[in-house]
């Protein structure tokens, strides 16, 4: 693995809110060289600041939502800046204001004005897309429109392989698709023997728990237990210039801890 590599917490947020910092340790024992956060978890930012020099972790980037980030981009992305962060990532949309919305052209003026604040401390603002930004905007890609309205200076990807994938689209093809504009690429894998379940998102723990059918099993999966082509998709980062690329299992699964998947995970990049 040539890539320094990071964990997105997400995958082991009830392990943090347990022990934020025995896990942040744990993280590092894995063999990760740095993390992705989403949430604080109550801590300050100076002392998740000291807490990750101690461990000896980067704060590569953050998740904040949206709503949170352009209410006040200035004091968010201060709070960040503080830490050390390199990039703020707008990480998911809401349904109100996804493609398809009269909300959704809040979200390209909104990336304009958090992306010029993220400038102005220093950082770089990155969009996380899932799959419905797949869905298509007077024949184009809403993601594409998204990144054709807002400057590249202001704004650049954090391509989800995972959701490019769901999306019926080639990882791959759509990180080399920005090269020069894909510092930090996520790396996902899954399983989806059927179709895609009509409740998707309830797999991730973001909306409704509305049960899934049995037969629209989709399951997160550490990486190369899945159906992603990794080497590829690491082939197509390096292409593109990315400068990180972080891990990400939304969910535990093959009777494995969230630890235990991040370890199968670190354990199958190294032998590339």
């Amino acid at each position: 693995m040539e890539f320094p590599l990071a964990l997105q917490l997400y995958s082991v947020r009830d392990e943090l809110e347990q022990d934020f910092t025995g896990t942040l340790k744990s993280v590092k024992a894995l063999g990760f060289d740095g993390v992705e956060f989403a949430g604080l978890y109550g801590h300050k930012p100076a002392e998740i600041s000291e807490l990750l020099k101690a461990i000896g972790l980067v704060l590569v980037s953050a998740h904040v939502p949206f709503a949170d980030l352009v209410a006040d981009p200035i004091k968010v992305v201060a709070d960040y800046a503080a830490i050390g962060c390199e990039y703020i990532v707008i990480p998911y949309l809401m349904p109100d204001y996804r493609p398809g919305t009269e909300k959704f052209a809040e979200v390209i003026a909104g990336a304009r004005v958090i992306g010029q604040a993220a400038n102005a401390a220093g950082l770089t603002l990155l969009y996380h897309n899932h799959d419905f930004e797949f869905e298509k905007l007077n024949g184009e890609f809403a993601l594409d429109v998204l990144y054709s309205q807002v400057p590249a200076d202001q704004l650049k990807t954090e391509i989800d392989t995972c959701w490019v994938n769901v999306a019926g689209e080639n990882p791959a093809a759509y990180v080399r698709k920005y090269a020069g504009r894909a510092p930090v690429v996520h790396l996902k894998d899954f399983v989806m023997p059927g179709k895609k379940p009509a409740k998707l998102y309830e797999l991730i723990g973001i909306e409704d728990e509305a049960q899934v059918k049995a037969e629209e099993v989709f399951e997160f999966r550490p990486l190369g237990q899945g159906v992603q082509d990794i080497p590829e998709i690491l082939q197509a980062a390096r292409d593109a210039g990315a400068q990180w690329v972080v891990v990400e299992q939304d969910q535990p699964s093959m009777q494995k801890s969230p630890l235990e998947c991040a370890a199968t995970s670190v354990t199958y990049l190294k032998t590339l």
